[in-house]
């Protein structure tokens, strides 16, 4: 069973990430998908972090269908915009804050596999997770970053699809950066607040 949630999750995931990097609201139902098979999945491996990570995708995923669709140019291109270094400062300050507030949480109340990682695995998804929802270019950066470290987490599980798809999405956000970088530097610039 755990299986095939994998394999079927893995799948939309690798459909959201691909329409992500082209700009497409479309990425949107395909990533509440996958991440209502993975929430199901994680629980089954005990990872508790990542189950509650992907019931946020699912949520978050809704919002950014609706905020895609309706922030669309007059072309139907999704704008992209950035944020400041501040604003950057801000959102690591919290990431490592709630990283530290939720291994607490996993390692005292929980048997959960690997806390430490699970945590910041999982609360700087949310940022980023947020910061895609809101078109912000950094988005990928911070992806390139949770998904390298998937990868040992995923691998110590014996999750080896999902460990496959974190190697693909590390390299797919790289050329994320590089195709939302293109279209930002062909369109006036717009700092935007996560």
């Amino acid at each position: 069973m755990s299986n095939w949630f994998e394999y079927t999750s893995v799948f939309f995931g690798v459909v959201y990430i691909i329409l992500a990097t082209r700009r497409s609201a479309w990425c949107w139902p395909a990533g509440i998908i996958s991440s209502c098979l993975g929430v199901v999945l994680f629980i089954q491996v005990k990872i508790y972090a990542e189950a509650l990570l992907f019931g946020y995708y699912v949520v978050v995923g809704f919002y950014g269908w609706w905020n895609w669709l309706k922030g669309r140019s007059p072309s139907g291109s999704i704008s992209v915009g950035t944020l400041s270094s501040l604003s950057h400062l801000n959102l690591l300050v919290l990431g490592y804050a709630g990283t530290a507030g939720l291994y607490f949480v996993l390692k005292v109340h929980t048997d959960a596999a690997m806390p430490l990682l699970d945590s910041f695995t999982t609360i700087f998804s949310f940022i980023a997770t947020w910061l895609t929802a809101r078109k912000v270019l950094e988005n990928w950066i911070y992806w390139m970053v949770i998904n390298a470290f998937s990868i040992y987490l995923y691998t110590s599980r014996g999750l080896e699809v999902f460990t496959a798809l974190s190697v693909l999405y590390t390299v797919l956000s790289v050329y994320g950066y590089i195709q939302w970088s293109r279209q930002l530097n062909s369109e006036p610039q717009c700092m935007q607040n996560p």
